[in-house]
Parts: C-alpha cells; structure tokens; sequence
C-alpha cells in the first residue's frame, strides 16, 4: 500500500508538473457531408505526425497542434481523404464528400517511419473505434474485442484462483505470451500473474486487459501479423495498440447497469472523461471510472458426490454441494490521462497513463462435511459453532489488483530526422486473501482469513526513435532498454504452515525472491514506394537479455495496388519470444485435484537445485517464421472485402509441465522424483520447459456493406471469419532422468490446451440499422467447436459443439447531448455443451461443474440484459 500511494502521488505530482510547464494551439471544427449530416468518426490528424483525434458522434473534432500554419488530413474509410491548410485557430468546418475508391483510415501500427492508411499497409491491420467496442455491450476491453475481432479470443473463466480475475487472451489461439500490447504505441507492462490453473493459456504471463478504462480509449489498432522484427520480444501473434483519447471538445459522462436472465450478475458502472486546456495550447484528456460486479452462479446440482462417493442427507439437501461457480465479484476504480503540449513548431511533450484497482472475490471448492482433512468438531474448527448439524464452509479466493502504467515523452526534430524519447514504467501487483477457511493443522486457533502472500511486476523503459522521409523512401531506427522484475511475497505463516490453508496453501519464505533482469534492443526499418502501385519494405532488430542472450528478428513485406480499389499484400519475417520472468522464477504450492484425489502440487521454478538435478535445462527464448499473403477489395464506397492467409511457426515453446507423479508413463517408480515428493509434502510437482514446436495456419476474412437504403433509413452489414487451425510439430526430448515422462510432462490433455481449447472456426455476422435517432445492431457471433481431451483415455474425450451467441444494441438519441442504450447480450440464452464425464468423476468434479471450465468457448453466463444512458456537454 505504501508502495501504491507513492506511485499514485508521484503521478499526481508529474501531472501537476507538466501542466504548468508546457503549451499548445488548439483547433477545433465540425465535419459534414455534401448533405449537410454530420459524419461522425472521421479521422484527423496532423499531416507528418501521429498527432490525430476522430469526430464525435455529432461530427465535432478538437485537436491540438503542433504550431500554425499546418495541414490537417481529414479521411474515413468511405470517405475522400482532404487536406486542409490551417492558418488560424480560428473554427473550421469541413464538408467531406462520398469516395468510390480506397480503404482511407489512418493507422499507426505496423509501420515506425510514418502512418500509412489500411490500404497502403502491406499488413494486414484492424481499427476498431471505441463506439464499436461499446456497442458489443461487454464490460471489458478484452471481451469487447473478442465480439469485434474474430481471431481474437477471451472468455471468463471461474474456480481458477487469480485468474478468474484476469481471464487469458489470446490472438489467434497462439496464447497471451505472444500478443503485444501497446498504448499510444509504447510497451503495456505485463501482469504479475502466471496462468497456472487449467484454463485456456495455461503457464503464460498476459497483459491485464482489464486495467484500461473503456472510456479513455479513442480506438484499438489491431496488427494481424508477427512484428518482433519492429517491437521486440511478444509480438509473434500480432500487436494491439490502444490509442487514448486527445483533445475532444466534450465531457462525455456514463452509467449503465444490467442483470442476467437469472437475476444474478448485478452490474454497474460509470464513467467521466473531459479535456482539460491550459497555458493556451496544451490538454489533458482525463478517465475516472467506477464499476461493481456481483457473482453469478451456474454450479451443476448432481444431489451426490460423485468425487467422494458420497450420498447422504447432505447431499441431497445441497444438490449444488455448496459450490459458486461462475462470474467473480469484483470492484474496480480507474483513472486514466492523456496529455500534450507543443512547446514549438517541432517539438512536442506528452504525458500519459494512469492506475488501475480492483478487489474481486471468487470461490474454491466448497469444504463438505465429508471433506478429508477438515476437523468437523466445533473443538478444532472455528467455522463451525456448534449449533446443529456441521455444514462445512465455502472458502473465498480474494485479489487486491493494482495496475499502473505513467509514460512521459517529447517529440523533436533531430538532425533533420522525426524524433521521439520517451520514458516508461509499468507495473502490476496482485495480492492474495485467502477467507473463509481454516489451516486444520491449528485447531482452535487457526484464522479465518489468512494473508497469502503475493506476486508483483514492473518494467521500466526507455525509447528513442527517429524516422523520416525522403521522396520515396521512408526510414526509422530506434534504441529500446527495458528493465525488469518480478517479485514474490511470502504469506503469513499461518497461511502455508504444517499443510496450510484449506484451498490455497500460502506462498512460503522459499517462494519468496525478488530477480530482475535487462534487456536492449536495436532495430531499424526501411520502406521504399517504387511507384504509386508498388511497395517494398522491411525490418530488422537486434536484442540482448542479460539472462538469455541475444536475438535478431528480421521482416520482409510488400504491396502492390492492383487499382485504386485493391491491394495484394504479403510479409515474411522471422521473431522470437523470451520466456518472462514469472516463468523462471515462479514456485509455489497448489489444492487441486490431482492423482485423482484432493492434494497438494508443487511447482518448483526453472532455477531451483531441485529441478536442476532432474535435468532440465534453463529456459531460452522462443522463435517463429511468420507468413502472410493476402489482400484487399474497395469495390465501392460502401463495399469492401478482404482475405489473409498466415503461417506461424513457433519453436521451442515453453510449457507449464503436466502433473508428475513417482511413478512414471510405464508404471515404474522413479526413486529421484518420489523423494523430492515426500521431501516437499507433495503428491506431484510441476515445472517450465522447452518442450514443443508448434505450426498455427489459417484465414482471415472480412466483408462490409454500408448504407444500404431500406425505407427512411440505412442499413449495414458486417461478415467477418477467421478459420484456425494448431499442430503439435514434435516434442523435444525430456532430460535423462525424466525420459519415461514424457506423456505425463506433455499429456493428451496438455496438448489439447495448445490446439483445441479455442474454437478454431469463429464468425461475426451483424446487421445495423439507423433511422433518425435511433439505432439498432444485431449481431451474432459463432463459437466454433473446441475439444477437451483426458490426460491418458481418449475414450473419455468430449467435444463441446459450436454455437452461435446473438447480441442485440439499441440506441436512440434524445438530443444531442443525452442518449439512452438497451444491450441484450447472448439474446437467446445459449449454453455450452453440458460436461459428458464418461465415468471419471474427476471430469466435473463429482457433478460440481456442468459446464466445461478448462475449454470455455464464451462463458456460461447466459442472457444479460444492460440499460445505460450517456450525456454530453
């Protein structure tokens, strides 16, 4: 805490600072077509920069500049892109007409010498606008983007610790190690938290998606192809970059609340961001945002467990066996900045980021009175008073959540060249309460909440780059060093002594470590227009770990215009991915099912004598070849379809290990691994290794109609497609000591994890509609087939089936300044498939879960409904 009110008060003080010292010229306008309508959406931006905003909903712009005269460039796709000359700050208006030709939207991913727009770039490249995530009707951007983004997939997951608070994202199935996450095109910070429970990216460190504010966010730029060669280490999926809002010309406030079908699920959440102006010339865009989450509970009600072969009057009159399975409860607070200043014609400061909190509640496995271990007297067990029959206790797994993320940088001309230096720190902690339970071990005396510890990160970074344009070609080099750390704080002792708590035993003095690591990087780029119809272009970078080594990622990409309306694009590169801190250091000790009874596992990290002396070799970076070929159709102002085809191959992929037992894949008791068991008060340990080479291949596909007239209003449609398919390409060799346990460090269902826990084929097909003032979406997205496979019988395999989740939007907009919304996600209230255990209890967890839990395609919430209303001022 003291650690985050330093943090949160040296923020403060930074932006105090920065807004005495700096200035800027603002300019601001409205954009119209040939009709007179408002287009809102419209980019504008600063002609040679990556300064821009985008028009609000009544196509109002604000944006600062950088000094006068400038031009600024007013594009959409659909739209003419125009450049307007600026020799005041006096208001401008603009009227932009209706384009038959190309896809005109500005980005600035993918690309470090100069934004080009979607049909320009030689890869392929999504821009999401902040409006079209909002009307996915999600609570989060990383459930926003998995309804936008068909190769993009999230899903909540439940009775999994800590990551029911996070919930793993991943593009195209590749898992969250390797999607790189940026905002205002700088380096987010990863989150404290390994995924060590059995969820989809399983043993792999994500971004905390959850830690930015919907409301801040201007739009999300999604990069669909391997670009280690331009950002480094992550990047081997692709890249989101999520741009912040700017200089807007409105104070949007919001409030919303919503409820499932089930009357459980209570949301609620508000929002404020204005732009503050000062010294003239410079803003500050501002976020402070509320949100509470109840639980759900959607826990199978088998009237006996199955697990203990247990039924009894307790049974029978628990028929859920006391479990919560489903949503966590969470409260969150945010705040979020983004400011800028130009101190002259060339030079620019800005200064953004903010910090994120959240303390949510999810559930383990509730302690039945049969349950084995648990004193059942009111003697030895301080949740049971005595009174009546003893009932057992439902133990709660509790986070405390801080994310914080301060970037602060200036943009100047350097020896003729475009440049940038900038500053970064981010950091993420998470911190364990484990209530509700008790440590048998103490009897009477034992707590009932136990402190257990923690896990925290932080990087810190320094970026300086310079590009520029020379006729035809366009050159960037750039310096990146980063410096990293991740720290594990033991529990009370309370917490893990003599067995621990029931659940969640505490981490322990001998988890607890504090390493850290740096790393340089150095790449450059190159793009050259032979002509107006053909690009070439490539890139190239170089980065040393002071605990691994080095790397050198390289990339070759191309374009060529067909027409003015069609594009042929195609990238070939190389890049690499180094294993995180988390996974080399991380140890601890687990409550699962394990062996196929309630225990004790272990891990023990990649550095620990222990696993040294069975021979497993210290972590080293992942590589890939990435491969893309595809292009792009404008066909008409309001029609475009587009078709991308990849190839990533990925070697060395560092895995979580499966469960190893003493004895081994052919039944033999292995002398070295029982004794580090009864060494450690351990059923089974587990590791990180080097252990598979994978291939991922697949298509993207996207087709969009607009303004189609039907009646007094206009309609759009929306087809997007994405078909993913992973295969296991071998599996290295296991050291000497472990070479029977290969199917136990690498099981069938391990396997499984990597190439079919997300859906290989997912759909987004959408109708909107717009007459007047309101506005209607319908929008269906198709969750393609995911299977979960047994650790060793395939005839105890199940396949969850696809199906299709419909979301209804509704908006109407009373005046100008005041609208209201109506959301109905998953509209006709569609499960998954109902767990099939085929005679293994340990499936479900005798009845326990009646959905899957380590396959989620979407979520077992069913229908929730939200009404939210929104003013502008």
């Amino acid at each position: 805490m003291k650690n985050l009110f330093f943090k949160r008060n040296t923020f403060m003080l930074l932006f105090t600072f920065f807004s005495y010292v700096i200035v800027g010229q603002t300019i601001k306008g409205k954009v119209t077509d040939a009709n007179g309508n408002s287009v809102p959406y419209i980019n504008v931006v600063e002609k040679g920069t990556s300064n821009g905003t985008l028009t609000d909903d009544n196509g109002m712009y604000s944006i600062d500049v950088n000094t006068i005269p400038t031009v600024l460039i007013f594009s959409s796709m659909g739209y003419t892109t125009m450049s307007q000359k600026i020799t005041s700050s006096a208001n401008l208006n603009i009227t932009i007409s209706e384009s038959d030709v190309s896809l005109d939207e500005i980005v600035l991913t993918g690309n470090r010498s100069k934004p080009r727009t979607i049909l320009d770039s030689p890869v392929p490249i999504d821009n999401v606008s902040v409006q079209e995530l909002k009307a996915t009707g999600q609570t989060s951007v990383d459930k926003m983007l998995t309804y936008t983004i068909p190769s993009y997939n999230a899903s909540s997951q439940t009775v999994s610790d800590a990551t029911a608070h996070f919930d793993p994202a991943d593009l195209r199935g590749l898992g969250p190690s390797r999607t790189l996450v940026l905002v205002n095109g700088k380096r987010k910070n990863q989150s404290a938290l390994v995924y060590v429970n059995d969820t989809p990216g399983k043993g792999e460190v994500g971004t905390d998606m959850k830690s930015i504010p919907t409301a801040a966010i201007e739009r999300v730029e999604v990069l669909r192809d391997g670009a280690s060669a331009q950002y480094g280490s992550d990047a081997i999926a692709g890249v989101v970059n999520i741009i912040l809002k700017k200089n807007i010309n409105y104070t949007e406030v919001n409030a919303s609340t919503g409820y499932t079908s089930k009357l459980d699920g209570l949301n609620a959440s508000a929002d404020i961001n204005h732009t503050f102006t000062f010294a003239d010339k410079g803003f500050a865009n501002v976020t402070f945002g509320l949100d509470y989450q109840e639980k759900t509970n959607r826990a199978g009600t088998p009237g006996a467990d199955g697990l203990f072969g247990v039924d009894n009057q307790w049974t029978r009159d628990n028929p859920d066996l006391g479990m919560t399975i489903g949503m966590p409860e969470m409260k969150k607070a945010d705040f979020f900045l983004n400011a800028e200043y130009p101190i002259s014609e060339d030079t620019k400061l800005y200064l953004f980021g903010g910090f994120n909190v959240r303390e949510g509640t999810s559930f383990s496995l509730y302690r039945t009175p049969y349950w084995p271990g648990v004193p059942t007297d009111a003697a030895s067990n301080p949740l049971y008073d005595g009174v009546g029959d003893y009932q057992g206790f439902q133990p709660t797994f509790e986070t405390g959540i801080n994310d914080n993320l301060l970037t602060a940088g200036i943009q100047f001309k350097f020896l003729g060249f475009n440049a940038d230096a900038s500053a970064t720190y981010g950091s993420n902690t998470v911190d364990y309460t484990i209530g509700n339970t008790i440590n048998p071990s103490l009897g009477a005396n034992s707590p009932t909440n136990f402190d257990a510890g923690g896990y925290g990160f932080n990087n810190i970074l320094g970026n300086f780059d310079i590009n520029k344009s020379i006729d035809a070609v366009s050159f960037g080099f750039g310096v990146e060093a980063r410096r990293e750390t991740f720290e594990v704080t033991a529990g009370e002792e309370a917490s893990y002594i003599d067995g621990g708590a029931q659940s969640f035993p505490g981490l322990q003095p001998g988890n607890a470590l504090k390493e850290s690591r740096t790393n340089v990087g150095v790449y450059s780029t190159l793009d050259w227009d032979i002509s107006e119809k053909f690009l070439i272009g490539g890139a190239i970078r170089y980065e040393n770990f002071s605990d691994f080594g080095g790397n050198t990622s390289w990339k070759v990409n191309s374009r060529y215009k067909i027409n003015d309306a069609a594009v042929l694009r195609a990238s070939f590169g190389t890049g690499f991915r180094a294993p995180s801190l988390h996974q080399v250091y991380l140890s601890n000790i687990q409550t699962l099912v394990s062996n196929g009874t309630i225990s004790n596992q272990g891990t023990f990290n990649n550095v620990d004598p222990i696993i040294k002396d069975l021979g497993i070799e210290s972590l080293f970076a992942e590589t890939s070849k990435n491969l893309s070929i595809g292009g792009t159709i404008k066909a008409s102002r309001n029609f475009s379809v587009s078709l991308d085809y990849y190839r990533v191959a990925v070697d060395d992929r560092v895995l979580f290990s499966g469960e190893i037992n003493a004895t081994d894949d052919n039944g033999t008791v292995n002398a070295d691994v029982q004794q580090i068991l009864d060494d450690n008060s351990v059923t089974s340990i587990k590791f990180f290794i080097n252990a598979v080479n994978t291939v991922t291949e697949g298509f993207d596909f996207v087709l969009r109609q607009r303004n189609i007239e039907a009646g007094a209003g206009k309609f759009g449609i929306n087809l997007a497609l994405n078909i993913n398919k992973t295969t296991l390409e071998g599996i290295i060799n296991t050291p000497d000591k472990l070479a029977n346990y290969k199917e136990q460090i690498f099981s069938r269902k391990e396997q499984a994890r990597i190439t079919d826990s997300r859906p290989n084929t997912k759909v987004l097909f959408g109708v909107d509609y717009n007459i007047k003032k309101l506005n209607m979406a319908l929008n269906n997205t198709y969750f393609g087939s995911v299977k979960w496979q047994h650790a060793v019988d395939p005839t105890k395999d199940q396949v969850f089936a696809g199906k299709v989740i419909t979301d209804l939007s509704l908006r109407y907009a009373f005046t100008e300044k005041i609208s209201a919304n109506l959301i109905v996600n998953n509209l006709l209230n569609v499960y998954p498939d109902e767990v099939d255990t085929k005679g293994d209890v340990v499936t479900d967890l005798g009845g326990r879960f009646k959905y899957p839990w380590e396959v989620n395609q979407f979520g077992f919430t069913g229908t929730t409904l939200k009404v939210g209303l929104s003013y502008k001022f």
